[in-house]
């Protein structure tokens, strides 16, 4: 049974930094595109990033561009999600997810496998 389990995931000043990783087993994802996603209280779960295993291209939301940096280990099956500056509005829920579609999608409804999140709180 396909898992990803996320962690790293605190409490930290604007200004700050954390990094999060994703850990998939159960099943073969090298095909896969992994995406990380985010939902603030009240809001929908909105697209942040996601890489593709086989070629390590990526993706990014505008609001993170430059500040966030999404890589992989295919040796650990794991995927990471390095955020730098980070800002009150990235508080949330970070979920990974993994699409088997072509290409790093932005919807959810196209991820088939999710974690079950890791909260991640930037204070002012």
């Amino acid at each position: 049974q396909a898992l990803l389990v996320e962690s790293g995931g605190g409490l930290v000043q604007a200004g700050g930094s954390l990094k999060l990783s994703c850990a998939a087993s159960g099943r073969t994802f090298s095909r896969y595109a992994m995406g990380w996603f985010r939902q603030a209280p009240g809001k929908e779960r909105e697209f942040v990033g996601g890489i593709r295993w086989s070629d390590e291209s990526t993706d990014y939301a505008d609001s993170v561009k430059g500040r966030f940096t999404i890589s992989s280990d295919n040796a650990k099956n794991t995927v990471y999600l390095q955020m730098n500056s980070l800002k009150p509005e990235d508080t949330g829920v970070y979920y990974c997810a993994a699409s088997p579609l072509t290409g790093i999608r932005r919807v959810t409804s196209e991820y088939f496998y999710w974690g079950q999140g890791t909260q991640v709180t930037v204070s002012s």
